[in-house]
C-alpha cells in the first residue's frame, strides 16, 4: 500500500523524528486521501500524523536491531546529500 515509505529501522545513524514525521505524514496521506490540508482537515490529518509519527517512534525504539540495513536511504537523507 506504502511502497514510497522508506524502512527507518537500521538506519546509521538512527532515524531522526524529521524522518519519522515524513514516513508519517506519507502514510496519513496515502490512507486519508488527503493530499493538501484545507481548514476542515488540517486538525484531523496533524492528531493523526502526531499519533503515527508516537507510534513509530516508539515502534523503532521496541524492536531488536536489524541484520542488514535498509536497501534505500529516507528521501530526506538523500536531499541533505545534494
Amino acid at each position: 500500500m506504502c511502497r514510497n515509505i522508506t524502512t527507518l529501522r537500521g538506519l546509521e545513524p538512527s532515524a531522526t523524528d524529521d524522518e519519522i514525521r515524513a514516513a508519517a505524514v506519507q502514510y496519513v496521506r496515502k490512507v486519508t486521501g488527503v493530499q493538501k490540508t484545507s481548514a476542515a482537515t488540517e486538525t484531523a490529518f496533524e492528531r493523526a500524523v502526531d499519533i503515527i509519527a508516537a507510534a513509530t517512534a516508539d515502534a523503532l525504539k521496541e524492536l531488536p536491531p536489524r541484520k542488514v540495513p535498509p536497501k534505500t536511504e529516507p528521501p530526506l537523507r538523500r536531499l541533505a546529500k545534494t
